[in-house]
């Protein structure tokens, strides 16, 4: 019977950032700003990241079944790690990479390029917005909440659903999305999936899977497999990071 959802889908949070690098070094100076020049949909992948996006192509080139599909964020580091992943796969070596806007980094408005600290100390007012309505519905002004990245997601995954049915897609984007995408695959409540965010930030080259299983419902359903999987590159030697994205603090 002809499935509703791909065979099978992969969710991978884009290599270690010169953003990441850079927050971290924000914070350990506890600095209010994270210094970085670029746009945030411009900020590329550090060295380390280069590495870990190679080492996770060789893992999915050595797969039996190889992604034909690759939907990527628009984000540099993001489709960097695609185009890397791409390059190497043998069964499709010309296979292109496609962008979908809906699967940007959330939108953290006047909170950009802001560490906690810088947070609190320059918007107070928001800092207690936050503590009050939790990070799922908090909205800071010309930014995203959990729920607004959710509603673009949702959309994007009926896209998926349409256009993809029966086939192996990759999905590479950042750690919100991730999450966002257990939330909504999963059908999970808002204390389940920040249960999940709590417990460990999505790894850098992160493995996220679902394979549809015909006989759980209607039309079939995706189940997960493996979440924040990061043997392929603990086995290419490439140094595991879960760091925090450079606009964590509002995440």
């Amino acid at each position: 019977m002809k499935q509703n959802w791909p065979k099978r889908i992969w969710i991978v949070r884009h290599g270690e950032s010169a953003g990441n690098v850079a927050r971290d070094a924000a914070d350990l100076a506890g600095y209010t700003r994270i210094e970085i020049a670029d746009r945030d949909v411009d900020v590329p992948l550090s060295p380390l990241g280069q590495q870990q996006s190679e080492a996770l192509g060789a893992w999915f080139a050595a797969l039996p079944e190889q992604p034909d599909v690759i939907v990527a964020s628009p984000y540099k580091r993001a489709l960097s790690t695609a185009d890397t992943i791409a390059r190497q796969l043998r069964v499709r070596p010309q296979l292109t990479v496609s962008t979908d806007e809906r699967l940007r980094e959330k939108e953290f408005g006047i909170l950009d390029r802001l560490t906690r600290r810088g947070i609190e100390e320059l918007y107070p007012d928001q800092a207690e917005f936050r503590r009050i309505l939790g990070k799922f519905y908090h909205r800071p002004p010309a930014g995203e909440s959990w729920c607004d990245v959710i509603l673009r997601l949702r959309s994007m995954l009926d896209t998926i659903s349409l256009h993809y049915a029966d086939r192996s897609v990759l999905i590479v984007a950042h750690q919100v999305v991730v999450l966002c995408m257990r939330y909504i695959i999963e059908n999970l409540t808002e204390e389940q999936i920040l249960e999940i965010d709590q417990q460990a930030d999505v790894s850098n080259c992160g493995v996220t899977e679902y394979v549809t299983e015909p006989d759980t419902e209607v039309g079939g359903g995706l189940v997960l497999t493996r979440y924040n999987f990061v043997a392929p590159l603990v086995e290419a030697g490439a140094p595991v990071t879960a760091e925090k994205d450079a606009n964590v603090a509002a995440r």
